[in-house]
């Protein structure tokens, strides 16, 4: 069976940084716990400083279009901060869970400042698209914060096919802590990362300023 060809290959994303130090602290500790029960997946885990949210992945092939990528999260500003009205986004981060036993990651808490994440994620999609940008992806929106994805090492996907549930099972409905959303950056996947382990940014907006 051919896979479906992607359509185009992301190597730029749209990140809500987390910030709380009590869901970084959270996130280390059910890391350890599973490294301490398979010392393989040290190798899957993600660096505390990159930890996010995704809320949009694009192809941007040159300056140019990198350009007008920034252009496009500048003027989403205006647009979400009417979406929001001032109000503040809290988002609950509760539970973990897995896709594909694959990549493992903290859920958030299902409320009205999901489904408003969801808007904005839905509107930024629109403003990218319509200057052109290849932004978006087939399968809904689904807000996750990824903690260990076997896809970080190939070696350690040569080692380890699937990541086995019982090794958070203790975490299952764990409460990690909230993230107020305030920032949203313009982040490479493929360029260096800073010193602290965050993604390259080209540019960021503020919420509330």
């Amino acid at each position: 069976k051919k896979k479906k060809k992607k359509p185009y290959q992301p190597n730029y994303f749209v990140s809500l940084p987390i910030t709380n130090p009590k869901i970084t602290a959270k996130i280390q500790a059910v890391q350890d716990a599973i490294i301490q029960k398979d010392q393989r997946l040290s190798k899957a885990m993600v660096h505390s400083g990159s930890l996010h949210v995704t809320m949009l992945v694009m192809h941007l092939s040159n300056k140019e279009e990198i350009s007008v990528a920034v252009g496009a999260l500048l003027d989403s500003k205006d647009f979400l901060e009417n979406l929001l009205k001032g109000k503040t986004v809290d988002l609950s981060f509760q539970g973990v869970d897995h896709f594909k036993n694959e990549v493992g990651f903290v859920k958030l808490a299902e409320n009205d400042h999901t489904s408003i994440l969801k808007e904005i994620a839905e509107t930024m999609r629109k403003i990218f698209q319509e200057k052109g940008i290849m932004a978006g992806e087939e399968r809904a929106f689904k807000p996750h914060l990824t903690f260990m994805k076997l896809s970080k090492s190939a070696q350690l996907r040569k080692q380890v096919k699937k990541i086995d549930s019982n090794l958070y099972e203790d975490f299952k409905s764990h409460y990690f802590g909230d993230e107020v959303l305030h920032r949203l950056d313009l982040c490479s996947m493929l360029k260096k990362k800073q010193p602290n382990g965050y993604y390259y940014c080209e540019s960021s907006i503020v919420f509330g300023k």
